[in-house]
């Protein structure tokens, strides 16, 4: 079975609109509903259906679901894969309508650009520089400047992203605040693959041994979620234990009881500092990618990054509240990316939920190991 074939949603009553010009977009009756977009530079799978459903829901039957495929060249830098990015406009525009969208618009670059590169273009500011900005200097600036043109061209009422390319949705988020956009974005949470790995267009040029390693990135994500549901765990029963924990450990040992002992410790350990919470995730998710790396074909780690969601700066030991893990790793030629949330706060870690369509977003699949091995077992513009 080919698994970077998306699965086929059952069909529409309606066909779907394949336009090419702004002209005949402006032309084509929005109805009486909201206008959701779904930009996308094709190459679609379920990851983009999972978006264009849940813009169809949002919308309803009254409103209009528009999905854009362009493939953006302002995002590609120096030796990325701009001439071999797949183009797949045929099976796109099947499955957009298969998923209920109304509308596929797909422009040539000359229709985006008419006047060739553009001289002006939208900044991505600080938060741009970082960790992917850094890894791809001008990405960013790519991305906003086609988005804000996918933005006046499709003039949606709300826009839906992916939350795998978690800056990207940070920075459009950004962009249509400051520049007072008027338009919802809304991010939707990660679809994965039954072995874990984050759905994208990039996983198709993964060879059988390259694939297996590239589950080290979403295997360290998860190795992260649960070590800290366990040291959360821990600090739970130490606070209903308190200075007893490091009493009933010393008794246990004096006994010989080393497995109970040792567990005491724990929570005695748990109970007598802050909580550890940021660099053991960081430790639990690094072991993964270090093992990785020794693989054959290895992976080669860009970034492991644990953030702040607002800015994308690195949080301190001492942080609470919601983060983001974030991954970009090579394996072979593809370099793929992922990303997890994280809630550092006792007793608030833990899986997201299932996607309300039921498809499985952060979590590990239910028949699957909470961290799968990483060795052999098994946005317009610019989302992939």
């Amino acid at each position: 079975m080919d698994e970077s074939r998306p699965t086929q949603p059952a069909r529409p009553t309606r066909p779907v609109r394949l336009l090419h010009t702004a002209a005949a977009l402006r032309e084509e009756p929005r109805g009486t509903g909201a206008r959701a977009v779904v930009m996308t530079m094709g190459a679609l799978h379920e990851g983009h259906a999972t978006l264009i459903r849940a813009a169809r829901r949002r919308v309803g039957p009254q409103g209009q679901v528009v999905v854009t495929v362009f493939v953006n060249p302002l995002q590609f830098g120096a030796g990325e894969d701009l001439d071999r990015y797949p183009r797949t406009l045929d099976d796109d525009t099947e499955l957009a309508a298969a998923a209920g969208a109304d509308v596929v618009f797909a422009p040539s670059v000359d229709e985006v650009y008419p006047g060739g590169e553009p001289q002006i273009r939208v900044a991505a500011g600080p938060m741009g520089t970082l960790l992917e900005g850094a890894s791809r200097p001008g990405h960013f600036d790519g991305v906003l400047t086609v988005v804000a043109k996918l933005l006046h061209l499709t003039a949606p009422d709300l826009a839906f992203y992916g939350q795998k390319d978690a800056q990207q949705l940070a920075v459009i988020t950004r962009m249509a605040a400051d520049l007072n956009f008027p338009v919802e974005i809304i991010g939707v949470s990660t679809v994965r693959e039954e072995d874990g790995l984050a759905l994208s267009s990039r996983n198709r040029y993964l060879s059988a041994p390259e694939r297996r390693t590239a589950l080290a990135l979403s295997a360290a994500l998860f190795a992260a979620r649960d070590r800290l549901a366990a040291e959360e765990a821990l600090r739970a029963r130490a606070a209903s234990t308190g200075h007893a924990a490091q009493d009933r450990a010393v008794a246990l040992a004096a006994l010989g009881e080393d497995r109970a002992a040792a567990d005491a410790h724990a929570v005695a350990y748990a109970a007598a500092g802050p909580p550890h919470g940021p660099s053991v995730a960081r430790a639990a998710a690094r072991a993964v990618l270090d093992d990785a790396a020794r693989l054959e074909p290895p992976l080669t780690l860009d970034y492991l990054a644990l953030v702040d969601p607002s800015d994308f700066t690195e949080i301190p030991d001492s942080y609470e509240g919601e983060a983001i893990l974030a991954v970009a790793a090579k394996v072979g030629t593809t370099r793929l990316i992922d990303n997890i949330r994280l809630d550092f706060g006792a007793g608030r870690s833990g899986p997201a939920p299932a996607h309300q369509d039921g498809t499985r977003t952060d979590a590990a699949p239910s028949d699957a190991p909470a961290t799968p091995p990483p060795t052999p077992q098994g946005p317009l513009g610019a989302t992939r």
